[in-house]
């Protein structure tokens, strides 16, 4: 089958970039083109008409690149047109009307790509964050990605763990040969240095994953505190219905924003307070819930509610900041025991001591995002992997009898697999490669 997409940006533009990918691809650009046919990997400048006529969609640049040496592995073909929708449809249309041609699915491209093993998983999910990215760091740790640096370690570690299972299984499948003690003593040793590897590199506070999805700061406190005017001041826009009205915010009120560098999403969450209304009653759990959530939160109450200490309690810990809004309503002290909690006193309406709380807030990021060159898990499905490697050896180091090595080497199998599948790589056939190659077992 072959596929086809617009792979630069929807909407209107100077140029627009389509890309295809398959068997058919060839007769694609031949059915739509006259003339020769484009060199390899030179950008040629062609008129493209409909399918098989000469009635002229528009002229561009064609680049041909055929297969293996490609993005996907496959022939692939990329035609830079005039960005207008009538001629992508057009296009479009008319690549449609080839035979086992179709439009491809999200992400289709890249998934060949990895099929073909022109990329790994890694490097693939690399690729989606590098497209998605909105800020320097996320820019930063997505290429660094792609580098190949965390594949690395994870097939380093892979092919040590297969080195160890390949001893195991040669024990089981010739049990009258005796391994050498030194190599009994190195698989332990091997396996045990493998494991605190991967706890030390698990023992990051997720910082990856915080870069990549954002660093989340939830606004919370009674109702009429200020959260969505203070919502609107971060945003520099109305993001949040503001009114006198106690209650107005519901649901949870998100915006994206960028920090000094740091990737932020900063939730308007309802006000807490007793409430018979089911509807209410529902936001204040969201809202509670996404505080728990958070890696900071601010807590923001006012004069009025300073003695609004039932959820300061629940609330109020490492990753809060205290803010008592409304100043410029009077202040003449604050209650002891809001004061042991370091408020930020500020004044929404009068935009004063804002400054204060913003710079509080970068000392946060700044602390949150401390990191060394060593950050390789970006995502959720990284951390679960390494965790359930980590389980499966300390399995593995439990079992210490002759008896056991059936047992011991499954585990080694699914350490070695959860490895794998961080990175897309699963071979069986592998372990078998490394007793027939690294031992000579019958000589």
């Amino acid at each position: 089958m072959t596929i086809y997409a617009l792979s630069s940006g929807p909407g209107i533009s100077g140029i627009a970039v389509i890309r295809i990918s398959g068997q058919n691809c060839s007769k694609v650009i031949k059915s739509m083109t006259v003339g020769s046919f484009p060199r390899p990997r030179v950008a040629t400048l062609k008129k493209i008409n409909k399918i098989n006529t000469n009635e002229l969609i528009d002229e561009g640049i064609i680049i041909w690149f055929p297969g293996p040496n490609s993005y996907t592995g496959e022939d692939m073909a990329e035609l830079h047109v005039h960005g207008s929708r009538a001629v992508i449809n057009e296009i479009h249309n008319s690549i449609s009307k080839v035979e086992n041609c179709r439009l491809a699915n999200p992400g289709e491209f890249t998934k060949i790509a990895f099929q073909n093993n022109k990329i790994n998983l890694l490097k693939a999910e690399s690729i989606a964050d590098l497209i998605s990215s909105e800020t320097e760091i996320q820019r930063k740790q997505a290429i660094k990605i792609m580098s190949g640096k965390s594949s690395e370690k994870f097939n380093s570690w892979r092919e040590k763990l297969i080195k160890i299972l390949s001893n195991v299984e040669a024990k089981i499948d010739f049990p009258d040969e005796n391994l050498p003690d030194d190599i009994l003593k190195d698989i332990k040793s091997s396996s045990k240095k493998i494991k605190e590897e991967i706890k030390k590199l698990l023992d990051d506070e997720k910082i990856g994953e915080r870069i990549r999805e954002g660093f989340k700061i939830s606004i919370v406190g009674p109702t009429n505190a200020g959260k969505s005017s203070l919502l609107n001041y971060l945003s520099k826009r109305d993001v949040a219905i503001v009114s006198e009205i106690a209650g107005t915010t519901r649901d949870v009120v998100e915006t994206h924003l960028n920090i000094d560098g740091y990737p932020v999403i900063v939730s308007d969450t309802a006000g807490i307070r007793e409430s018979k209304d089911e509807i209410e009653k529902r936001g204040i759990k969201l809202a509670l819930k996404r505080a728990e959530d958070a890696d900071l939160n601010l807590v923001i109450i006012e004069p009025k509610s300073v003695d609004f200490t039932g959820f300061l309690n629940d609330l109020i810990n490492e990753k809060a900041i205290v803010v008592l809004n409304k100043s410029d309503l009077g202040i003449k002290s604050i209650n002891a025991n809001l004061n042991k909690f370091n408020p930020i006193v500020i004044s929404l309406k009068d935009e004063k001591n804002i400054d204060q709380l913003i710079l509080e807030i970068k000392k946060r990021l700044k602390k949150s995002f401390i990191s060394s060159e060593d950050i390789l898990i970006t995502r959720e499905r990284h951390r679960q992997h390494l965790e359930q490697c980590v389980y499966h050896l300390e399995n593995f180091e439990k079992k210490n009898k002759i008896d056991d090595f059936d047992k011991a080497a499954e585990d080694l199998r699914l350490a070695t697999r959860h490895l794998g599948i961080i990175v897309g790589k699963v071979d069986v056939e592998e372990i078998l490669g490394s007793i027939f190659n690294d031992f000579c077992i019958g000589k």
